[in-house]
């Protein structure tokens, strides 16, 4: 099978992530997107264009512009006829729904991962996005998802007409590079390790670190790791640096360094209120299950999915509001602490580790996948030429 991967990011690490579990399950990917660093891509790829973090309105311009050369560019760069073309997010989206002229009997799918803020709400751009959105997903035979919350909180509300979803969680999967046996020991008796890593853009959440660690000097620990998004939280580097109790160690490589990065850690912070009545509530993030796989004990909030996935999971630390966050923390003995490891790590590594079998099923279900029901390619094929 051959799948055209559309990517919005293709410096996101996340997307070679998921472009080396469709090949592990046996497809043959071309990936093609915009970038938005400079430096060598971990594979070939057709290059779109160049874009920029959160500013949606200035990609979907960029988008626009690249509708009408788009095949041609395909084409030329010797990209096979594609079986199925995988859009991620809703810009790609526009892209992937036009290929479908040049690729009739291709199926679409939408890989919906999280929602911009600009997608809620009531206004006048809200509702046309949505609008654009809905009308595209009637083209589409799936849309991967790697919250319940997605669907239960965006898609079902919002669109009479939501195609079948498909749940594929952010759990890394082994391969050479991960080493599982190589986590830094911990110091008995020393300082609570708060880990807190990847994309660093919640504000709210930095400031409460250095809150708590400032509330009670030497007693935590707080190590951060990846990139910090300044154009959010533009102080993240005088913070950690006024702050003896916090360290920033940089950028890492997933997943050569997540023993490194989560190994020495007791807790895991997974609180994330960047945007606190959307996509935070529905997210299931990375970290989740990158900090589980080494023991490391998720903290987060009880009222969305996350808090719901970890009380299902029997473990995890879960304040009732981010103003109980602190006091929880205080209260935690180093029994608790140990109680709580032993529950994470006590859970099948399956909770935390995709492997062969899952990137084969995620390639199985893209390969059934039709416009509707029964259909064939070439079904799909009248459809969208009619």
């Amino acid at each position: 099978m051959n799948i055209l991967y559309l990517a919005h990011n293709l410096d996101d690490s996340a997307i070679w992530r998921r472009v080396t579990m469709l090949q592990r399950g046996g497809a043959t990917m071309a990936v093609a997107g915009f970038r938005r660093g400079v430096g060598a891509l971990a594979q070939q790829a057709v290059v779109l264009g160049q874009t920029h973090n959160s500013k949606l309105l200035e990609r979907a311009g960029t988008v626009l512009r690249t509708l009408p050369r788009i095949a041609d560019k395909l084409t030329q760069a010797g990209v096979p006829d594609p079986d199925v073309i995988i859009a991620r997010n809703l810009e790609m989206l526009v892209l992937g729904r036009a290929l479908l002229r040049r690729y009739p009997a291709a199926r679409l799918v939408y890989e919906l991962l999280d929602v911009h803020r600009l997608m809620l709400g009531s206004s006048f751009a809200s509702r046309a996005l949505r609008q654009v959105e809905g009308y595209l997903m009637r083209h589409c035979a799936l849309v991967l998802i790697s919250s319940p919350g997605f669907e239960d909180m965006y898609l079902r509300p919002n669109f009479s007409r939501v195609p079948p979803t498909l749940l594929i969680e952010n759990k890394p999967f082994a391969t050479p590079d991960l080493r599982l046996d190589c986590a830094p020991a911990r110091t008995p008796g020393g300082p609570i390790v708060i880990g807190w890593s990847g994309i660093l853009r919640c504000a709210w959440s930095l400031e409460e670190l250095d809150r708590i660690t400032r509330a009670a000097p030497g007693r935590y620990r707080v190590l951060l790791r990846g990139k910090p998004a300044l154009d959010v939280v533009p102080d993240f580097h005088k913070i950690v640096a006024a702050n003896p109790d916090m360290t920033f160690g940089g950028a890492y490589q997933w997943p050569r360094d997540l023993a490194e990065v989560y190994g020495p850690c007791d807790l895991s912070w997974l609180i994330d209120r960047y945007e606190a009545d959307g996509n935070s509530e529905w997210l299931l993030p990375n970290r989740l299950y990158e900090g589980g796989l080494f023991g490391a004990v998720p903290i987060a909030l009880a009222s969305n999915q996350l808090g719901r996935r970890l009380v299902a999971l029997d473990c995890g630390l879960l304040a009732a509001d981010p103003e109980a966050v602190q006091p929880m923390l205080a209260a935690l003995t180093p029994e608790d602490i140990e109680r709580a490891r032993a529950e994470v790590s006590g859970l099948p590594r399956s909770t935390w580790l995709a492997d062969d079998e899952d990137c084969r099923a995620l390639t199985d279900a893209i390969a059934r996948a039709h416009l509707r029901p029964g259909r064939s390619p070439q079904d799909n094929a009248e459809e969208v030429t009619s």
